[in-house]
């Protein structure tokens, strides 16, 4: 084993030059990618005249356009970049996100999608305000879609950096935050031009692309072991230093109390966390019907399981052909470890290389940019038709007036994506994920729930939910380990103010949002309108008079 792992270190040590020789290559195909999204956004751009356009695509897209869109949506850097690096650095217990991301879509299936479609017209806002107070669950809902979406976006922004990072050579953290910068600045062009036509075939194009990416860097793999996957999970535990422990459970999640406590909430927060996430919620509201929304997520279970599982061999191959200590050298997180394991595919210092390097980034940057816009927008659309036209102008803003407001807030929201983002360059970025779902599961789920199926639901426990769920899961995370304590991966370097100990706060906040819900309604002095719950339990199960 040595003399092969020191010559392959020096292989790697002699990428840094042949990536240099090639960077005009790579360059040219990166750009290209950028340049071919941007002109799909235009020409969608061109197509966009009303609201309904702008939130929903004008609710033209088939079951199986959106299903590819969903999963363009959903497969973020976190699934790419994240779980790859989780793998090749953790084995068993990385492999424990693909598995929570991918169950998470039958809660979404069987509970959310339908009756969503049905009962909504552009935001989670529209469901709650049916047989609520209009202007405090709107501004509520309004709160917890931006901040749910910032959180997720850190994650995305952490990706970008790290990608073209290693793609330009880029070694310093000014360089790391002006690349952050970038990315913000051209998701703010995709959804100010394109709204959500331009997104949806961002998404749609990107996710074709990510799985042939992906499905070609799988077959590479299994090649180089002979398709022979005993030899590649051997392979991969030998070189992790780990032996057979990086096969089985608990090397990052089981060695003390506390890390069983961290997985469970993990567990928690990723299957729970899709059906409140507000840019996969509005997506249900870019189908013609009920029926279609279903449909579309099926399609998505099928695309996203199929990637999950080659994520499994992205993983473990980089593992075994690459190495903990290489992939952590590019990034601590391991974020890195699928473009290193592109080049070393391609064959490290040869054309093929850098040419599968540039192209498998530029796959994972275009889903990066795909992911953000969809995030971006879903934030923008709750501002401008929850807050603004219906809190603020009390419902008598005009569509253009709204739609404004929404490029207004898309140019904020991507400003504050850019600052926090800046902080989060070196986390890995499905951990940042897990915590966004754990804010929407904490927030948004239990509200949506109790509205759609409990008829004593009210104003009062709408509100103490979504803002009990959301500070409480707020306030978890600003104190645990993820903000600071940790010197390699904390946001805040140098500085300790930790004294939650779990890095997921989803096993408290999670569990908090229903009981306050709950407890909100039944202390709450007003009378539900039961006639109201009627309707909208009519409407949302057979979708009579849906939008």
């Amino acid at each position: 084993m040595s003399a092969a792992y020191h010559s392959h270190t020096a292989v790697q040590l002699a990428a840094g030059s042949s990536t240099t020789e090639h960077r005009p290559l790579i360059i040219t195909l990166f750009a290209v990618f950028v340049a071919a999204t941007l002109g799909i956004t235009v020409w969608a751009g061109r197509q966009t005249r009303s609201a309904s356009d702008f939130y929903a695509g004008g609710r033209q897209f088939t079951a199986f356009q959106n299903g590819l869109a969903v999963s363009g949506d959903y497969m973020s850097a976190a699934s790419f970049l994240g779980i790859a690096g989780a793998i090749a650095l953790f084995g068993y217990d990385g492999f424990l996100y693909s598995i929570g991301f991918l169950v998470a879509w039958l809660v979404a299936l069987l509970l959310v999608a339908e009756p969503l479609r049905n009962s909504g017209r552009y935001t989670m806002g529209d469901v709650l305000a049916y047989r609520m107070r209009q202007r405090p669950v709107r501004t509520a809902s309004g709160v917890s879609t931006i901040v749910v979406s910032i959180f997720y976006l850190l994650a995305q922004m952490a990706g970008a950096g790290v990608l073209v990072s290693l793609l330009l050579g880029i070694t310093s953290d000014a360089g790391k935050i002006l690349i952050v910068a970038l990315v913000g600045v051209l998701m703010i062009v995709y959804v100010t031009i394109g709204g959500m036509k331009g997104t949806t075939w961002v998404q749609m194009v990107k996710a074709v692309l990510l799985i042939a990416g992906a499905l070609l860097m799988t077959f590479l793999v299994l090649l180089k072991f002979d398709f022979n996957i005993s030899d590649l999970l051997g392979t991969a535990a030998e070189k992790s230093g780990h032996g057979a422990a990086f096969l089985e459970p608990g090397l990052k999640y089981g060695a003390t109390g506390t890390s069983k406590l961290d997985f469970l909430s993990l567990g928690i927060a990723l299957v729970l966390g899709t059906a409140g996430l507000p840019h996969i919620l509005i997506r249900f509201y870019t189908v013609p019907t009920a029926k279609a929304a279903r449909k579309s997520v099926n399609w998505a279970i099928g695309i996203i399981g199929a990637f999950y599982l080659m994520t499994i061999a992205l993983g473990f191959g980089a593992a075994a052909l690459i190495g903990p200590d290489e992939i952590k050298a590019k990034n601590p997180a391991g974020n890195a470890a699928a473009p290193q394991l592109a080049e070393y595919l391609g064959g490290v210092g040869t054309t093929g290389g850098a040419v599968l390097l540039a192209v498998i980034s530029a796959v994972a940057f275009a889903t990066i940019l795909a992911v953000v816009a969809g995030l971006t927008l879903a934030s923008s659309s709750s501002f401008a038709h929850d807050i603004y036209a219906n809190v603020i102008r009390r419902g008598k803003a005009t569509e253009k007036e709204e739609m404004r407001a929404a490029r207004w807030a898309t140019v904020l929201i991507g400003a504050v994506a850019i600052v926090l983002g800046a902080f989060a360059r070196d986390m890995n970025v499905a951990g940042l994920v897990a915590l966004a779902f754990a804010v929407a599961a904490s927030a948004n789920l239990p509200t949506i729930l109790y509205s759609l199926f409990w008829k004593r639901f009210t104003t009062q426990g709408a509100l103490w939910s979504i803002y009990g769920g959301l500070a409480s899961s707020v306030i978890l995370v600003l104190f645990s380990p993820v903000v600071s304590g940790n010197p390699k991966t904390s946001m805040f370097k140098g500085v300790d103010f930790a004294w939650f100990p779990l890095e997921n706060p989803g096993l408290i906040s999670i569990p908090l949002g229903f009981l306050l819900g709950w407890i909100g309604s039944l202390l709450s002095k007003e009378e539900p309108d039961k006639g109201k719950y009627a309707e909208l339990e009519v409407k949302s199960l057979t979708g009579v008079g849906a939008h």
